[in-house]
């Protein structure tokens, strides 16, 4: 406490370690400590990942910012160290060595390392670019996933069937597979980058799961999802978690503001009678209202109908203010 400054930076450090107390680490301890302006920390996020924080920002850590990691470090049970990612908005255009996070406080991280999220493992590296292994701000939609069971939240789709196909699009290291996979489903996972589905594989061991007993399909999401409605495939659930912006030689731009209808109608042959829809995009530029009649529209021009819509909101651990507005979108559906 005596690296801080009055009483308003006590009075972050107290509500700060409060939220990380409120997670029981045996079970998860991967969730996000500072979420921005909605924090009072305009412009600066921190996440836990098990035993380091990661920081992050448009420019380098500041001494104040510093000076409350520090604290953190001293304060927080299980804590070894800190890394702070520099945000960088051309980040296509760096190395992975330069896109990757660096030691900022503390022990080095190995260079991977397991976390828990709702009792699931999933492998973290720091060194491998722009993103670490995890998504934190997805944490309760994979929950529901993972308990496959309405009795969680009754306003959501009916559990999936025991053996029940998943298919997960744009799957990044698998982490809903995984919870697809723990409650009894057969997952498959879609992706443009071999070196995540590996990653994915990774985490399936991690679970103690058989990755062969999954598939993992590497190429672009837009063409599978074609071919995959050509032979006829259907799916109990279709996950759909694009980048706000990804390119590709064959389906060329997608914007999620532009495009999301698309790639919804898509999906939607792939999707029996009765199974369910999860829809999420990642960007302050769509309305959520928008969004939905996206997802709505695409339905109809479908021909098909659906109840029992829900659209969560963000996860408390990534407070909605007027300083820090909702910018993740879902929506949950069952297709009739």
């Amino acid at each position: 406490m005596s690296h801080l400054q009055g009483s308003h930076e006590c009075g972050q450090l107290a509500a700060t370690l409060a939220r990380m107390e409120a997670f029981d680490s045996g079970v998860t301890n991967a969730h996000r400590v500072i979420h921005g302006a909605a924090d009072g920390w305009e412009g600066w996020s921190v996440d836990r990942f098990g035993g380091w924080l990661l920081s992050q920002s448009e420019g380098p850590l500041n001494r104040r910012r510093r000076a409350f990691l520090e604290t953190l470090l001293e304060r927080g049970e299980g804590l070894h160290g800190a890394y702070h990612k520099q945000l960088n908005r051309k980040v296509r255009e760096s190395s992975p060595e330069q896109a990757s996070p660096r030691r900022a406080l503390g022990e080095a991280a190995p260079d991977e390392f397991e976390v828990l999220e709702n009792g699931a493992r999933y492998a973290i590296r720091f060194g491998e670019g722009y993103s670490v292994g995890l998504f934190l701000d997805q944490r309760e939609n994979r929950r529901r996933l993972l308990t496959n069971d309405r009795e969680v939240d009754p306003r959501l789709p009916e559990a999936l069937p025991n053996g029940a196909e998943v298919l997960n699009t744009f799957s990044y290291t698998c982490a809903f597979s995984v919870c697809a996979g723990l409650a009894g489903a057969r997952a498959t996972s879609l992706d443009l980058s071999r070196k995540y589905l590996d990653w994915g594989r990774r985490n399936f061991e991690l679970n103690g799961m058989r990755p062969d007993d999954h598939d993992f399909i590497y190429g672009d999401a837009f063409d599978w999802m074609k071919r995959l409605a050509n032979k006829g495939r259907l799916f109990d659930l279709v996950i759909l978690d694009p980048p706000t912006f990804s390119k590709s030689r064959k389906q060329g731009v997608f914007q999620t503001e532009r495009n999301y209808g698309d790639l919804v109608r898509r999906a939607l042959p792939l999707l029996r009678t009765g199974g369910v829809l999860f829809a999420s995009c990642n960007t302050i530029r769509l309305p959520e209202a928008q969004f939905v009649d996206s997802v709505r529209e695409a339905f109809t021009k479908c021909g098909r109908g659906w109840d029992r819509v829900f659209t969560p909101s963000q996860t408390p651990d990534f407070p909605v203010s007027p300083e820090a507005p909702a910018y993740l979108k879902q929506l949950w559906a069952r297709a009739e």
